[in-house]
């Protein structure tokens, strides 16, 4: 139960961020921590792609926030 808690938040906060990503920059640094967030959690329920993707989705919102200014 306290996995699929941990997921909820995380998957919830990580789609918050991304739709307030336009507002700034410190939005899409807050949505890379949440595909972390969500990676790890697909990690921890064993459901290794979902893990995998979100870790691929933080790389990429990483490098995305490197070049917003």
């Amino acid at each position: 139960m306290s996995v699929t808690l941990f997921g909820v938040i995380a998957v919830s906060f990580m789609m918050i961020m991304y739709a307030m990503e336009s507002r700034g920059r410190h939005f899409v640094a807050l949505f890379a921590v949440g595909c972390a967030l969500s990676s790890t959690y697909g990690f921890l329920s064993g459901a290794w792609p979902f893990g995998v993707v979100e870790g691929v989705w933080t790389f990429i919102a990483l490098q995305r926030w490197r070049s917003t200014k």
